[in-house]
């Protein structure tokens, strides 16, 4: 009896450790839609303007990021300094990255991988539910893209996307945090990292720019 409770007990400590801080205290719910959407990049008719600051290994970046989706599944991204300097530009189309160009501090291949992964969490639209979950304030969907998970956050009075929290099957390894006064721009934008000092915070430009 008392090696089936230490096993009992054993395993009740493992599968702890091993639940995402994610799901902790939510309730699974049933489906109510097949996929979920995200809604902040998805007009092709505008240009999405940003006072952008990228931190990374103690390093600062700024300037002024800008998004256009240029097709029904393409986006690009471009970054320059606030006087016309090109920090970064990337194009996702489909589920293929290109890089046109990136300055020599941030063209490392872990960096860009990281940067890369981060963007296309940006920008995925749309993506198949796995699994609901439910509080009181919010409703959670649970997607995968690749080998990780990604649960969208959706806040129940106003049904906001509030956050994208990107996991492993047992860690949480990046988180986007959006603020959004009408549901379908967002005013503010934070993305960071639980365990690489890489964070990319975005403030929208009131006034649209365009890229050429």
């Amino acid at each position: 009896m008392i090696r089936s409770l230490a096993i009992s007990t054993f395993f009740v400590l493992f599968f702890s450790s091993c639940s995402l801080k994610t799901t902790e205290g939510l309730r699974p719910s049933a489906l109510s839609g097949a996929k979920i959407s995200n809604p902040y990049f998805s007009d092709p008719e505008m240009d999405y303007v940003y006072k952008a600051k990228i931190e990374v290994l103690n390093k600062n970046f700024g300037g002024i990021l800008i998004v256009k989706k240029t097709a029904p599944q393409s986006h690009r991204i471009v970054m320059t300094t606030e006087f016309g300097g090109k920090l970064l530009d990337f194009q996702y189309e489909n589920d293929i990255f290109i890089k046109n160009y990136v300055i020599e501090e941030l063209d490392r291949k872990f960096i860009l991988n990281i940067l890369k992964e981060d963007f296309r969490l940006l920008l995925l639209e749309n993506a198949n539910i796995l699994a609901a979950y439910g509080s009181d304030s919010n409703q959670v969907y649970k997607t995968q893209y690749g080998k990780r998970f990604n649960f969208y956050f959706i806040e129940k009075s106003s049904d906001r996307l509030e956050k994208i929290v990107n996991t492993t099957k047992t860690k949480e390894k990046v988180t986007v945090y959006f603020t959004s006064s009408n549901g379908t721009i967002a005013e503010n934008i934070s993305i960071k990292h639980n365990n690489f000092k890489l964070k990319i915070d975005l403030e929208k430009f009131k006034e649209n720019l365009y890229v050429d």
